[in-house]
């Protein structure tokens, strides 16, 4: 048989092919390594793609250690296993697979393309051989690598930024089912309270001994009471459920009795404009996304005139006749499409790149002001009802109940003051809530932990 194309030319294209083809490969990880890092910095906590077997057994088991008991010790725990087990989570972390392929296959050469044709005439008969690469997309195969690398990486960002924003959703969610619960707890005392007065007003209203106008007032409020603790309960357990459908598993574990205690103090930031637009993955994701469309501007200019370039080697025999080995070349002829509207497509969407970046960027800088602000109101709100607002309310109660023990007061004064109390301190839970659920929202706006300083433990309302 005789070959189509001379022996050492033919070794040497086989080469090349497998040089260029042995330089794209799939990762052992996927690329996931790069996400995990940036969690585990701005986070301490890792994310899991659950992608074999293994990995799914793995992180059921790390789940079973953050709930001892099937109790949940506090938000971190929380936020760890929402990275390794949130549904939704680990459907998003397939965008990286599918990003990763594309770079892979960027890297990869096209196909040839082999053509036979037989014909003849009488007797005589010829047949044609051809085969052809694309010559073009071997040309322009690293600069297309390159903005495929471009993309994966985006695509790395966005999931961590991703991860990033499931944590503080997971956190926000653990302090709202938090304190919940220990607003429940607090309403079923007034609910206590309530009932207590309701039965002593009726008791002593067919006694004669209460006026109907001050008895109905008891009912009602026992009833608005009732009204309020059924709301509260059915509060706690969606809050709960959010919690829950983050975490990735049924409402099943048990939550702490309390919010953790407020810090002695939250540091302030000399610029969290700038930490904002430096440390945003949104923003990075962005930034990268306009240098990849400038390259790919580059590479549009660069082929505008000639879109289609084949180099082919042909071999011909024909009957009675000595082979005839020679060579093509396929080239777009730019009669009618000299490439005008492609240009043009990718500087808009270039254009269109840039503008994302500066809204990124502002958004960025706005929601950073806001959610500093957010912060430093809430907190200085909390330590209000902390340091002020409660301490005053026990006083009071202190006060009340030796007029009570002295019956300077009655039963029902004692009774409204315990409501009363037990409002306030719901209302000091409510202020606290808001502080940690401002606090990790600062850290999404952030795009990383904000500067607080340690809890202080024990104080508590």
């Amino acid at each position: 048989m005789i070959p189509l194309v001379s022996p050492p030319l033919r070794a040497s294209v086989l080469a090349a092919c497998a040089l260029l083809a042995g330089c794209a490969q799939l990762s052992p990880d996927g690329g996931f390594g790069r996400v995990q890092d940036i969690a585990a910095q701005k986070l301490g906590a890792a994310p899991a793609w659950n992608r074999t077997l293994e990995d799914t057994r793995r992180s059921e088991t790390r789940v079973a250690q953050l709930l001892p008991a099937g109790q949940l010790a506090n938000a971190d725990d929380a936020v760890q296993i929402a990275l390794i087990n949130n549904p939704d989570l680990q459907a998003s972390f397939a965008e990286l697979g599918v990003a990763e392929a594309d770079l892979v296959q960027a890297g990869r050469l096209p196909n040839p393309g082999f053509s036979f044709a037989r014909t003849h005439a009488g007797d005589d008969i010829k047949i044609e051989r051809s085969l052809t690469l694309g010559l073009l997309q071997l040309v322009t195969m690293p600069a297309a690598s390159r903005i495929e690398a471009r993309r994966f990486e985006q695509v790395r960002l966005q999931l961590a930024a991703r991860v990033l924003a499931t944590a503080a959703q997971t956190r926000q969610a653990y302090y709202k089912a938090v304190a919940s619960q220990q607003g429940l707890a607090y309403q079923e005392q007034v609910g206590q309270a309530a009932e207590a007065a309701h039965e002593l007003a009726a008791k002593m209203a067919e006694r004669g001994n209460y006026s109907r106008l001050d008895a109905a007032r008891e009912q009602l409020f026992y009833a608005e009471t009732q009204t309020r603790l059924q709301r509260v309960r059915r509060e706690a357990l969606q809050d709960k459920e959010t919690l829950a459908r983050l975490m990735g598993l049924p409402p099943s574990f048990t939550l702490p009795a309390r919010l953790p205690a407020l810090p002695r103090q939250i540091d302030t930031a000399d610029d969290i404009e700038r930490q904002a637009v430096e440390q945003r993955l949104d923003v990075q994701a962005a930034r990268m996304e306009l240098e990849g469309l400038r390259a790919s501007l580059g590479l549009t200019r660069a082929t505008r005139f000639v879109n289609v370039l084949d180099l082919g080697a042909l071999r011909t025999s024909e009957s009675g006749k000595a082979p005839e080995i020679g060579y093509q070349v396929s080239l777009e002829i730019p009669l009618f499409d000299w490439g005008q509207a492609r240009v043009a497509k990718a500087e808009a969407i270039y254009m269109q790149s840039a503008n994302k970046l500066a809204a990124a960027a502002l958004d960025a800088r706005a929601q950073a002001r806001l959610a500093w602000r957010e912060r430093q109101d809430a907190y200085a709100l909390a330590r209000r009802y902390r340091d002020d607002i409660v301490p005053l309310r026990s006083r009071m109660s202190e006060e009340t109940l030796l007029r009570y023990n002295g019956m300077l007061i009655s039963v029902f004064e004692l009774l409204a003051d315990a409501r009363e109390q037990a409002a306030t301190v719901n209302a000091a839970i409510e202020a606290e809530r808001d502080f940690w659920i401002a606090d990790a929202g600062l850290q999404l706006a952030l795009g990383g932990p904000a500067a607080t300083a340690a809890p202080q433990q024990g104080k508590q309302p």
